[in-house]
């Protein structure tokens, strides 16, 4: 009995090993100016350079670093099934280069923010960089990123619409000064309604984790500023449970808006980003959702 045990064990230990070794998986590194960038990589088991197949970055929040942001979002199991590469860009601090990580998304956050890195220069690099080594639908380049993340993405969608197709932040806030996109992008947009970190109406957070003073601006102006820029009409809201769906006709790209009541500033569906955090509704996946949006055909 113990012997089939033994065997047991060993057999699932190797199944889980093989697993493993079939996900291929690794840090690299990239220079953007006179600075070492890190990023996480991930390439899904049948991946084939003969065929060319979209590119996902997704930016963790602040504070966080790739692999927190892999496991928040599950988008690595989601690429393996649906044959797609993610990238986890690195953000930046003053005595760590894997931890307590930030994004200068305009108004914050800390390290990134005091010392303006360029990182729009470095995601424009990494998106080359990864293009130049595998094989990628350049018409399917899309960036999303939870809360100083989510705000980096709607950094990247008013900077860099040339090299994307499209973003979707989530629980972040649009606070750049300005935004003129040399191309249409789609856009969808996932937000708690009581989140306390990033006002879902707009304004200085209820819970501060940045030392930076800032207002953030309203969902609602995130919507009406993608709304005009993609010449959207036709305004439709549906709801389910807690769950407000707000969709478009659109003329040059699209546009989606999920809000969710009584959700915290979570990344819905997913892992919690640490410990202590609010807990993510399991009512929708932020990660199915934005696969459906910009990859289901």
């Amino acid at each position: 009995m113990k012997n089939v045990c033994l065997k047991s064990i060993i057999y699932s230990l190797f199944v889980m090993l093989f697993v493993h070794c079939q996900t291929a998986k690794e840090i690299k590194e990239i220079t953007s100016g006179n600075t070492t960038r890190k990023y996480l990589l991930h390439i899904p088991a049948n991946y084939n350079s003969k065929e060319k197949v979209p590119l996902i970055l997704v930016l963790h929040g602040g504070g966080g670093n790739g692999r927190n942001a892999e496991k928040m979002t599950w988008f690595s199991q989601k690429a393996d099934k649906e044959n797609f590469i993610v990238a986890y860009p690195y953000g930046t601090n003053k005595l760590f280069s894997e931890k307590l990580l930030t994004w200068n998304a305009g108004n914050c956050c800390g390290h990134a923010l005091d010392k303006n890195v360029d990182d729009i220069e470095y995601i424009k690099q990494l998106i080359l960089s990864i293009k130049n080594q595998y094989s990628i639908d350049a018409n399917k380049v899309f960036v999303t990123g939870m809360s100083n993340g989510g705000m980096m993405s709607y950094r990247i969608g008013c900077e860099l619409s040339e090299y994307v197709t499209g973003i979707a932040p989530v629980s972040g806030a649009m606070n750049v000064t300005t935004c003129k996109p040399q191309k249409s992008i789609s856009v969808i947009i996932i937000h708690g309604k009581n989140d306390q970190q990033v006002l879902y109406e707009g304004g200085s957070p209820k819970t501060k984790v940045d030392r930076h003073e800032r207002t953030d601006k309203s969902v609602k102006f995130a919507e009406e500023f993608w709304r005009n820029e993609n010449g959207c009409t036709n305004r439709k809201v549906t709801k389910t449970g807690k769950v407000e769906r707000v969709t478009y006709r659109c003329k040059r790209a699209k546009l989606s808006v999920i809000s969710i009541d009584d959700e915290g500033h979570t990344w819905p569906g997913g892992n919690k980003g640490f410990f202590g955090a609010d807990t993510p509704t399991k009512e929708i996946s932020a990660t199915e959702e934005i696969y459906q949006f910009f990859l289901y055909e």
